[in-house]
């Protein structure tokens, strides 16, 4: 179904706004899949992908208090809508069936 479909940084923002449960907002994004995956995320990149994210409905935004330490900017917090959620159980599941598919032969242990 097309309206489900994630590419892979977007499915990994996705898993990672929900691991982040109430403290998703961009640094907090940026540093847990460059903890967890060893990989490097540029801003720029992650914040297109929440708002492309957020226009397709499996985002939300809410800002938070402003702080002194940035300058009276609030944080923009994330959470996964059920869209969200039912766009990666889709994925999850579409992934497990092509792997399951795999014939014995195919071997990758």
């Amino acid at each position: 179904m097309k309206k489900y479909q994630l590419g892979e940084f977007e499915e990994i923002v996705l898993l990672t706004v929900g691991i982040l449960l109430d403290n998703a907002y961009g640094v907090t994004i940026k540093l847990e899949i460059e903890n967890r995956l060893e990989r490097t995320v540029s801003v720029g990149a992650l914040q297109t992908a929440l708002r492309r994210m957020e226009s397709k409905g499996f985002l939300e935004s809410k800002q938070g208090e402003g702080s002194s330490s940035r300058g009276g900017r609030p944080k923009l917090y994330f959470t996964v809508t059920n869209l969200g959620k039912e766009a990666l159980q889709y994925t999850r599941e579409t992934r497990n069936g092509l792997w399951d598919a795999l014939p014995g032969a195919f071997n990758l242990q």
